[in-house]
């Protein structure tokens, strides 16, 4: 018997979704605090830690242990994997 393959274009209509949803099973179970959220969307913007610091009114010093405690809690050594995880996990738009 011969396998015949036929192929087929099809056009899909993507709606783009207005409304993030995030996805908060799993924010709970990282267990992030709202402000450990707060410093990984603006790591997301591309925000540097002194940037975070004068947006959040805090320290330096405090967005690096916000960021240690995050990276700890996801598992991840660098911002780019925290932010690359919580888009993937649907926690960060």
């Amino acid at each position: 018997a011969k396998t015949i393959v036929i192929e087929k274009e099809v056009e899909v209509y993507v709606t783009p979704s207005l409304q993030f949803e995030r996805n908060q099973k799993e924010l709970d179970n990282l267990n992030l605090t709202s402000r450990e959220l707060e410093v990984l969307e603006l790591m997301a913007k591309g925000m540097s830690n002194q940037e975070i610091a004068n947006e959040l009114f805090v320290s330096l010093n405090t967005i690096k242990t916000h960021s240690g405690k995050l990276f700890e809690k996801m598992e991840v050594k660098r911002r780019t994997q925290a932010v690359d995880k919580a888009k993937t996990l649907s926690i960060i738009p």
